[in-house]
């Protein structure tokens, strides 16, 4: 069972070899974690998703959470897998020895959850918001917001929810409705309803805290006029100590395309007690603060069920028989040959197998830029790290999840028939998977995100320096016989990738509607030419290896031949992205509206 759900033998790969993740101990803050403590934490990890996790994903898919009679209830396994992540000590993964935490390094944190994202997404949703509304108070919260609220949340008697989404408004927050009164006693009276407010209503902690945005009566117009406003279900006292009922209620639990188990309801808040988080009209803000570390939870969450999909499908094409190879019988003593000699379904593997891995190796970098924006020893470090960060998040949310829809597509096409159907589990991957190109911005908005204020916002700078460190990078492995062929394609596209950095740069100047024609296509075509070039470090890697006279010849031959077909076969997708966002911005608004009902 130890690859059902994310291969470790891939995941010590990425994290130690390619991204030396061991380095991280030489900071002061992760001085006492050692390559052991990692490993320790992995393992745990690993144990605990296939062990409580993964055993209830179907059933949670297949029994929705019920309100009834003023609750929510939840199948009977989810609670105990839960308790048993937060009596692990995972929901304070990254905090400090003295908050009680781990003080794991996010590079490490994030591996650790790629397993109970795998296993099940809809369960482990209920900890890993609570994270979010967790830091949040901890970076805004006044120190009575930090008794009364933080302290049970890291004790895990208390659970998290983020309130922004309301019916009218979608991911247009500046429309907001929700309204905060101010009363006598300096609390606010919070009025208004929300909508896909995940974990709104469960049993699984004693209290519910939601982080509400909403416009107090003399607030600007438009996103500078929204406040954040801490909701309780249940108020507490100085202490924590649950006390009376607070005037917020679930009004129904949605019915979703996918990740069932988890309650995502619509929420009303009538008159109900709140308090101000930050400053007044500052909401956003504090929202933003925290949005990294969300959106990359996000991708890592799409990327983990594809991997999911990838480890079934790698299973169901040695086992299913069908057909004989174009070359002759390969199981002569069996009526059919394995699918798995099939070029079209090898086509399919290699294509999950390249995308998974680039990916989560790609998330790895981002997650390790998180470690140095607080971990770096000098101010200057710790800036370029929040730079690189910031450039990198909106790509890794919409890519990786992105690829998580397709990966798990392939997953189901694997399968044929059978993948449609509900038996085998992968048509559920699939539908889990969808939502996470929609929610913590769309991927659309990240594409924007990624022209409009990463790129417009510094012309091109901390993009133009990354592609320079990469080029460095990939000229200094064509050198060596083995890996020239593979360096050469790389620096290439980094090459065209800088010119159409240029170009799109150019475009948006002349005319605003770039930004927007030009995004999504410029957001695709960097991930795939920062897959490539990342395909090529691990490449470097492993021929290292082999060099060296590993053991492990085939894992590291393998590494080798996925990044070739990577190259080959994966990377020429960017073209295509290229030519897309060259044929300008005219084609798509040309149109008249009327026309398209023709």
């Amino acid at each position: 069972m130890s690859e059902t759900l994310l291969s470790s033998r891939n995941l010590a790969f990425e994290l130690y070899e390619v991204l030396d993740a061991e380095a991280l101990t030489h900071r002061p803050r992760f001085a006492e974690h050692s390559r052991e403590t990692f490993d320790a934490a992995l393992g745990t990890a690993r144990s605990l998703a296939e062990k409580l996790f993964a055993p209830h994903n179907r059933k949670g898919d297949e029994h929705e959470p019920l309100y009834e009679n003023g609750s929510a209830t939840l199948i009977p396994e989810v609670k105990p897998a839960v308790d048993a992540f937060l009596d692990a000590g995972f929901l304070n993964a990254t905090r400090s020895f003295e908050q009680g935490g781990m003080q794991l390094p996010t590079l490490l944190s994030q591996a650790c959850f790629a397993h109970f994202q795998a296993a099940n997404v809809g369960s482990s949703a209920y900890p890993f918001l609570t994270m979010g509304a967790a830091n949040l108070i901890e970076s805004f919260g006044s120190e009575e917001q930090k008794q009364r609220f933080l302290q049970p949340m890291i004790e895990g008697r208390f659970f998290g929810t983020m309130a922004l989404t309301e019916p009218h408004a979608g991911s247009s927050l500046s429309d907001i409705r929700t309204r905060a009164e101010p009363a006598a006693d300096g609390s606010y009276r919070i009025k208004g309803n929300k909508i896909f407010i995940s974990g709104g209503d469960h049993p699984l902690s004693e209290n519910i805290v939601h982080m509400v945005l909403a416009k107090l009566p003399d607030a600007p117009p438009g996103v500078k006029g929204i406040s954040l406003f801490i909701v309780p279900k249940f108020l507490p006292d100085a202490e924590g100590n649950v006390g009376a009922r607070n005037a917020v209620s679930c009004g129904s639990i949605e019915h979703k395309m996918g990740i069932k188990a988890s309650a995502t309801c619509v929420m009303n808040f009538d008159g109900a007690t709140g308090y101000l988080i930050g400053e007044p009209n500052k909401g956003l803000h504090c929202m933003f603060t925290m949005m990294n570390h969300a959106r990359l939870g996000t991708g890592m969450q799409g990327l983990c069920l594809g991997e999911t999909s990838y480890q079934g499908a790698v299973r169901y094409a040695r086992e299913r028989l069908q057909m004989r190879s174009l070359t002759g019988p390969k199981a002569p003593d069996k009526p059919a040959d394995p699918i798995i000699v099939h070029p079209d379904v090898r086509r399919m593997l290699l294509t999950q197998k390249t995308l998974v891995e680039g990916c989560r190796m790609l998330a790895a970098c981002c997650a390790r830029q998180l470690d140095l924006e607080h971990g770096h020893p000098d101010a200057d470090g710790r800036r370029a790290a929040t730079r690189r960060a910031a450039l990198l998040i909106p790509i890794v949310k919409a890519f990786l999840t992105d690829v998580g829809q397709e990966v798990a597509s392939l997953g189901v096409q694997v399968y044929g028939g059978h993948g449609f159907i509900r038996e085998w589990g992968m048509e559920q991957l699939m539908r889990d998977s969808r939502i996470t190109q929609i929610y913590e911005g769309t991927n659309g908005i990240q594409a924007l995100d990624l022209v409009r204020r990463k790129l417009l916002g510094d012309q091109g700078g901390e993009l133009l320096a990354l592609q320079g460190e990469l080029a460095v990078a990939s000229e200094a492995l064509q050198g060596r016989a083995v890996l020239a062929p593979l360096a050469e394609p790389v620096l290439q596209r980094l090459e065209e990738w800088r010119q159409l950095t240029g170009q799109v740069l150019e475009a948006c100047a002349r005319d605003p509607q770039e930004i927007g024609a030009t995004s999504v296509d410029f957001l695709q075509y960097s991930a795939y030419v920062l897959l490539a070039a990342l395909w090529l470090q691990a490449a470097a890697r492993a021929q290292e290896a082999l060099d060296g006279g590993s053991g492990e010849g085939d894992f590291y031959r393998a590494k080798l031949r996925s990044a070739d077909f990577y190259l080959r076969r994966i990377l020429p997708r960017a073209s295509m992205h290229r030519e897309a966002l060259l044929g300008g911005a005219d084609c798509l608004m040309a149109l008249p509206e009327e026309h398209f009902s023709f």
